[in-house]
């Protein structure tokens, strides 16, 4: 299982919200950079990383910070955060981005979605985030009437190959995550399936690693000392072996 330490952006700054609450936010790091390198010093390959003024408004205002993450990190980086055009998609990829997260756009304009999966494939990945088993959008400020298994299911026939499925309800609070939403989104999606939201201890790591899911985003636990990164790796490769 590959693990994706996250960093989320608001004005330039590594940030936490709880349960997506801009109003519960907690800043972690005015140095998103050097939060990623010591990510990728812990043994880290990937990086997760959500411009959140961008998934509320659209546009890519911590672009630049993105950059100097990409840059300096060596990690490989996903964004997602607000991409709803292709020329948002062209202008990450151009910075250096290995994928892309579609959220809302790919909720609200299918048509958007497949042309984008035609032209890019493995480099557009969809995020779900899922509120009582509805799939949530615009930056979890509203929910759609979409169930998601029925949206992850119409996403693997789009030709997605990625889905980076967030439980809502365990988000920031440090509470376990939902395995129970794991095992079935797998069973029933032949895709490749990150985990989101609450992931909370080693143990749910290793959990998660034994349902064999592609990968898991660390949020809060590493910033609280919750979880040890290098410890999860070590974790995750043994799982591996």
């Amino acid at each position: 299982m590959e693990l994706f330490p996250a960093i989320d952006l608001i004005d330039g700054c590594a940030v936490r919200l709880v349960k997506g609450d801009y109003a519960q936010k907690t800043i972690y790091s005015e140095n998103p950079a050097a939060v990623a390198r010591s990510f990728a010093a812990a043994g880290a390959k990937y990086l997760h990383v959500v411009d959140l003024e961008g998934a509320k408004d659209g546009g890519t205002p911590n672009l630049e910070t993105i950059r100097t993450i990409v840059r300096e990190s060596g990690l490989l980086v996903e964004v997602g955060g607000g991409i709803r055009s292709e020329e948002v998609i062209k202008t990450y990829l151009d910075a250096g981005v290995f994928r892309v997260i579609l959220g809302t756009a790919a909720v609200q304009n299918p048509a958007f979605l497949e042309e984008m999966v035609r032209k890019y494939g493995e480099k557009i990945a969809v995020g779900v985030d899922i509120k009582d088993g509805r799939v949530a959008i615009k930056g979890w400020t509203e929910v759609s009437e979409e169930s998601c298994f029925a949206f992850c299911e119409k996403l693997q026939k789009i030709g997605v190959k990625t889905i980076i499925c967030t439980d809502i309800s365990k988000d920031g609070l440090l509470s376990g995550t939902n395995l129970e939403l794991y095992r079935q989104l797998s069973e029933k999606c032949k895709v490749d399936i990150v985990a989101s939201g609450g992931v909370t201890t080693l143990d749910d790591v290793k959990k998660l690693a034994e349902m064999k899911l592609y990968g898991a985003i660390l949020g809060k636990a590493l910033y609280t000392g919750n979880i040890d990164l290098a410890a999860a790796v070590t974790l995750t490769k043994e799982g591996n072996e």
